[in-house]
């Protein structure tokens, strides 16, 4: 029965770990495909005898020339980035008290005005582009990265608003009134006793701030011209092709070299971006 038992046992396990790597290889295959491409020469890549996974003609740093030497990807990089980052700080700034008046003192209202916050964030941004625009005229931010830092707000507030409002109603109400018992107020109860909890949702709202914030495109494409003033997910596509040539190769490689970033964000607050979900989920 033992033999049965381990036999048994040795065989879900087996069937986890195939599972496992086939999944792994499922989601690593797009990077593959990309870094592959990224040295492809165009004659290897073109012709459709030739093995897609692999390099039929000798590798090539043609196409890498052509994304740092022709265009300005290093620029688009660090306008993602300080997009990115400025729309983290105002989304933070704006979420973290919004959630917790919701959560704690907003009452039975508190979970329904949530829903409609959240609601606001499914109007599709080909909607709202239009009368941006105009905002963005009155304002004077035509054809400038300040554009896309007050538009992307929009629809990271109301989403990171419904997900930290999650993470504060996972937090017991007595951790609050145990900290204002010792001698603190509704804000020092706030700051010192339930921010802290809060870090791995506080990470999570980081997380889909800067993803959503540095993969925008329709925003992008309509605020912003000058090349100089663009961002990776618009000046890539915008300035790699042109008409019906596309450069796939330097397209691949502007990709790969764009999510390697957002990938190591992912890996180092992995653990609490895990927990700060599964707080969500209870």
């Amino acid at each position: 029965m033992d033999v049965r038992a381990q036999s048994k046992e040795a065989g879900w396990r087996m069937a986890a770990y195939t599972g496992i790597g086939l999944f792994t290889l499922f989601s690593a295959l797009p990077f593959y495909v990309m870094l592959i491409t990224a040295f492809k020469r165009e004659s290897d890549l073109y012709d459709p005898q030739n093995n897609p996974f692999w390099f039929t003609e000798a590798p090539t740093m043609a196409n890498l020339d052509l994304l740092f030497g022709n265009t300005k990807f290093l620029t688009w990089l660090l306008n993602s980035f300080l997009v990115g980052a400025l729309v983290v700080i105002i989304t933070l700034v704006l979420v973290i008290p919004a959630a917790y008046s919701l959560a704690r003192l907003a009452g039975r209202w508190g979970e329904t005005l949530g829903i409609g916050i959240f609601l606001t964030y499914l109007v599709p941004p080909t909607l709202l582009f239009l009368p941006f625009a105009k905002v963005m005229a009155f304002l004077g931010l035509q054809n400038s990265l300040w554009a896309l830092v007050v538009a992307y707000p929009t629809f990271t507030v109301p989403f990171c608003t419904w997900l930290m409002l999650g993470f504060f109603k996972a937090i017991p109400r007595d951790i609050e009134e145990q900290a204002m018992v010792d001698g603190y107020g509704r804000l020092g109860a706030f700051v010192y006793a339930v921010l802290p909890l809060a870090v791995p949702g506080i990470l999570t709202v980081v997380v889909f701030a800067f993803t959503l914030s540095t993969s925008e495109f329709i925003y992008a494409l309509a605020f912003v011209q000058n090349s100089v003033q663009k961002t990776v997910s618009i000046g890539v596509p915008s300035e790699l092709v042109r008409g019906d040539v596309f450069r796939w190769g330097s397209l691949l490689a502007g990709a790969l070299i764009a999510s390697i970033p957002v990938s190591i964000l992912y890996t180092l607050f992995i653990d609490q971006f895990v927990a700060g979900l599964t707080a969500l989920a209870k």
